[in-house]
């Protein structure tokens, strides 16, 4: 047979005869013997891959979900057949999904487990047998779906021959449909593996198998298309190659599989041919429990694809399972500027101009560069890991075909628009029968409220009032929007501020270990971009990438903040928006971009002098801000005070927790229990009654009159609109957490006490209202008289002791009665003082100085002493029950009087022959009472000094819109 002879003239562009061939390097005679051109290469049988296949085959169609006495009813009962991932596949075309979800522990209970172990072992290598299983089973149970979405492999016509039209292209090619690149991937889901691996131990003896690998996502990709398989169009021959799989790079065919073209680099790609699917990159980092002292978190890559993209959240802990497999790094070979040659290492050379240099760096430069390859992660489940530190990880997903994937989206924040009846069938679904059980068992308890704080945080002894807190903050609020679309945050957040050694920082550790979506960061080590967001570049792209920080990473959880008070103001102002309007709003770089922060924040401070002090303000106790702190919803003031009984159960309750580590403290519900109440409480969304609205009206009118009412700088900060939200929202919090629907007063009283004791009120010391000259005076009077009385004392004690001996034992004197109140018990060298409460001082001072201020402005004249007396004990008319006490309010009230004048409050006006006589007689001729009042020194001055009339007006500096 000679050569055929070839064309001189152009190809034609549209359609090649059979019979043309171009003679390349492959077709000569040379290369090739005719009798190679007809042999046929035999197809290698991997006859373990197919052993597998038909087992994993067998597998799908036998096996029966066991019947669990506390377990729900087998969920493949739902449908028509008892086959349990039977009834999965149908429910694959019933829902239009692609992923079929296989329990580990399914499989590990057929064949002794030798399938599950031969698929641990070699997952990536039985991994298209496995596929091609399914592919066999959906065509069996599901033939029309399957015709529907036809698999490139799935088919056993894979043709590769060249083909002339349309029609023959299209059966040569497995019978794809003409959508193709849209078509499902149907892929095999792995879940509850026995074993979840760090990332710290995989090692490249790993590689291939399967695994379960627990860490935190750190960073997610956007969702791009991958070229799964593609198919490409030979640019000599026109030949078409399909199903060309992609190995993690752009991969084309190595030469054309026509027999008389030699090409190898000429290819177009056909995109209308090729299948495509989602593709996702997430960064995963080392958890926090699991790093080793002084070691760095140690991150990879994670590849998902398909229906799992977008299932990992960045800040969520999850659990993947999948292979570990090999890719070249590509960020190292693609460094812009350096080229790999060999080059002279001047960079150390030294200033004499030696030189030798540090010599030709060329095995650094050209073999590692192109030797660099690093492990990555091909996941093909994510499921959410709610495991607490120190346990073991916990993947909450039993079987159930009807509910995985509500399983799997439990940990997915809310849609607010759900009723609270759809939340809660929802998460009810996802939930086994004996979880039920037990969760209908606890919601049905009497007191449940006080049996769930005790049950958090059992390790810290008391500070019940802030575990309630805490309580509610893991509950939240109701989250609201206004027709303006204007958000109402419903997350509380709470400043714990107390003396050393009380426990604040267990809190806050104790609340990042219970939930799965909370962060812990320290104050003077956050910046305001670690807290909000920072503008990154790219190491793979070059552009410009958010990074989320601390509160986009606690977003619908809790971020807590310790050591809140070292915090730079510059940092804590960044914070602000994230605190209250719950976003954070970024302007760099060239992104604009509000991003979403719904997080509850739980912070913890020192006072400023390390110590609590009693007798200043909160507001000077924590170096704050006055907005960041009406941000807060509740402040709790822990102080350290000495008591005996406490100190000494607290000392056993310690002793005990380090003698007997877990047994010393047995709380009514577990850690599981708890989490899972909290989950159900927070689907409801509670309303208020009509009754609870009019109450919480009325305890916020109470709280601002206190205000008001407490003088200047009385108490921890002002109240103000948002402490009503406050009440609100903790209102709400209690209704959750008690699982009702409907708010009602008791639950309003309960939120109002809860704020109430957080506003701590300043202690201050008693006043003073004696004057010093008249203290002086009696001083001296009683000096003179206990001289006197010195003489006579030896003859008083005789006679004492012959009356006690004729009594038979001492008489009991009436002098032994209880000083008055109001005054303080005096030695007899020092005089008596007398001394009353800063609270009835003020309120002494601004009756009195309100009287004056009303007389003033209606009149032009001030009141006299003898007026504002008389009229102060008209107002207290009901409080005096004798005459005695009238006497002593009397006394009280004219040194207050004196008091005021001389702290600037009210200022007297003398005036002389302002008297008439009749006044001035009556004045003299006052009762008893008046004129003892009158016999005290400073009367007495001001008598001698003639006819004067005192008047008292305000004093200029006193101000009086403060009082």
């Amino acid at each position: 047979m000679g050569l055929p002879s070839e064309s001189q003239g152009n190809r034609s562009e549209d359609e090649a005869f059979p019979d043309d061939e171009v003679v390349g390097i492959r077709g000569n005679v040379k290369n090739r013997s005719s009798q190679a051109l007809g042999r046929a290469v035999p197809k290698v049988v991997d006859i373990t891959g197919e052993t597998v296949q038909q087992n994993f085959e067998e597998f799908l169609q036998q096996f029966v979900e066991e019947p669990n006495p506390s377990n729900a009813v087998p969920s493949s009962a739902l449908s028509a057949t008892n086959k349990y991932y039977v009834a999965q596949i149908h429910g694959l075309c019933l829902y239009n999904l692609s992923t079929l979800y296989v329990d580990y522990r399914h499989l590990a209970s057929m064949h002794n487990g030798t399938l599950a172990a031969a698929i641990t072992e070699n997952y990536y290598r039985f991994l298209p047998f496995l596929t091609r299983g399914l592919h066999n089973m959906i065509a069996k149970f599901e033939p029309q779906y399957f015709r529907d979405h036809r698999q490139p492999g799935g088919s056993s016509t894979q043709g590769s021959a060249p083909s002339a039209s349309g029609a023959s292209q299209s059966e040569s090619q497995g019978g794809k449909t003409t959508n193709q690149q849209t078509d499902k991937l149907f892929s095999l889901a792995f879940y509850n593996l026995p074993l979840v691996s760090r990332l710290r131990h995989l090692r490249t003896s790993s590689i291939g198998q399967l695994l379960a690998v627990s860490g935190t996502v750190t960073r997610t990709s956007e969702v791009r298309p991958e070229l799964f398989l593609a198919t490409f169009t030979c640019e000599a021959c026109r030949t078409v190659i399909s199903n060309v799989e992609q190995t993690f790079r752009y991969s084309e065919p190595t030469q054309c599989p026509n027999l008389t073209c030699g090409n190898r680099v000429g290819w177009r790609l056909d995109i209308r041919q090729s299948t495509f699917v989602d593709w996702q990159k997430v960064r995963i980092q080392e958890n926090s429990s699991e790093i080793p002292t002084g070691s760095m978190p140690r991150t990879m890559d994670v590849i998902l694809r398909g229906e799992i993209v977008d299932r990992a959240k960045a800040g969520e802990k999850c659990i993947f399972t999948g292979a570990l497999i090999v890719v070249p790094d590509v960020s190292q070979l693609g460094l812009p500027g350096v080229r790999p040659e060999a080059l002279r290492d001047t960079r150390n050379a030294p200033r004499t101009g030696d030189i030798g240099g540090g010599g030709v760096s060329g095995l650094k430069s050209l073999g590692v560069r192109d030797l660099t390859y690093r492990l990555a992660f091909l996941a093909c489940m994510v499921t959410p890991d709610t495991s607490t530190a120190g346990s073991g990880p916990n993947q909450p997903l039993n079987g159930q075909v009807n509910n995985i994937l509500t399983s799997l989206n439990q940990t997915a924040g809310s849609d607010p628009s759900d009723t609270s009846d759809q939340l809660q069938e929802a998460f009810l679904d996802s939930l086994t029968r004996s979880e039920i059980a037990d969760l209908r068992k606890m919601v049905h308890m009497d007191h449940i409220y006080s049996r769930l704080v005790n049950s958090i945080a059992p390790m810290v002894y008391g500070h019940e009032i802030v575990k309630k807190g805490i309580l509610l903050q893991l509950m939240g609020g109701v989250t609201k929007a206004t027709a303006e679309g204007m958000q109402l945050r419903g997350d509380i957040n709470i400043c714990i501020v107390g003396d050393p050694s009380t426990s604040k920082s267990q809190f806050l550790k104790y609340v990042c270990s219970f939930l799965p979506r909370a962060v812990y960061t320290s104050g003077k080590a956050s910046s305001a971009a670690g807290l909000t967001a920072a503008v990154v570049k790219d190491e793979e792209t070059g552009e410009f990438t958010i990074e989320a920080g601390a509160l986009m990473l606690a977003d619908n959880g809790i971020c807590a903040i310790d050591e809140f008070d070292k915090m730079d103001l510059v940092d804590q102002v960044a914070i602000h928006e994230a605190m209250e309007q719950q976003t954070i709003s970024i302007a760099k770089a060239g992104i604009q971009a509000t991003l979403n922060a719904r997080t509850s924040i739980l912070a913890a401070a020192n006072p400023v002098g390390g110590r609590y002090n009693r007798r200043t303000t909160l507001r000077a106790n924590i170096n704050m801000s006055a907005p960041i702190m009406s941000r807060f919803d509740l402040f709790f003031v822990i102080l350290d005070e000495c008591d005996e009984k406490t100190d000494r159960n607290l000392a056993q309750h310690i002793v005990n927790v380090h003698r007997l580590r877990d047994e010393a403290v047995q709380p009514e519900f577990t850690t599981e229990q708890l989490q899972r109440y909290i989950r159900f409480a927070r689907t409801f969304k509670p309303v208020f009654t009509p009754e609870a609205k009019a109450l919480l009206v009325e305890k916020y009118k109470e709280l601002r009159v206190d205000d008001a009412q407490g003088g200047i700088g009385r108490n921890s900060y002002r109240i103000t609109v948002r402490q009503l939200e406050s009440m609100i929202r903790l209102s709400e919090a209690i209704a959750k957490a008690n699982c009702v629907d409907d708010i009602t007063p008791a639950f309003v009283v309960e939120a109002f006490h809860l704020l109430r004791q957080s506003i701590i009120s300043v202690e201050k010391d008693d006043v003073e209202v004696d004057d010093e000259e008249e203290v002086e005076q009696l001083q001296d009077v009683r000096g003179s008289s206990d001289q006197a009385a010195g003489q006579d004392e030896d003859t008083e004690m005789e006679d004492q002791e012959e009356t006690e001996e004729a009594a038979g034992g001492p008489q009991q004197q009436s002098s032994e009665q209880p000083p008055q109140s109001g005054q303080q018990p005096s030695s007899s060298g020092a005089a008596q003082r007398t001394k009353i409460t800063y609270d009835k001082y003020m309120s002494m001072l601004n009756e009195l100085a309100r009287r004056v201020n009303e007389d003033e402005t209606s009149s032009g004249r001030g009141v006299e002493e003898k007026d504002l007396v008389m009229w102060y004990l008209e107002q207290h008319e009901a409080e005096l029950s004798s005459e005695q006490d009238l006497e002593r309010e009397k006394e009280l009230v004219a040194k207050v009087i004196k008091r005021l004048v001389k702290d600037n409050i009210l200022m007297p006006i003398r005036g002389e022959g302002l008297l008439d006589d009749d006044d001035d007689a009556d004045r003299d001729s006052d009762g008893d009472g008046r004129a003892s009042n009158r016999a005290t020194p400073g009367h007495v001055a001001a008598q001698a000094a003639g006819n004067t009339r005192v008047v008292y007006v305000l004093h200029p500096n006193c101000a009086v819109e403060d009082m």
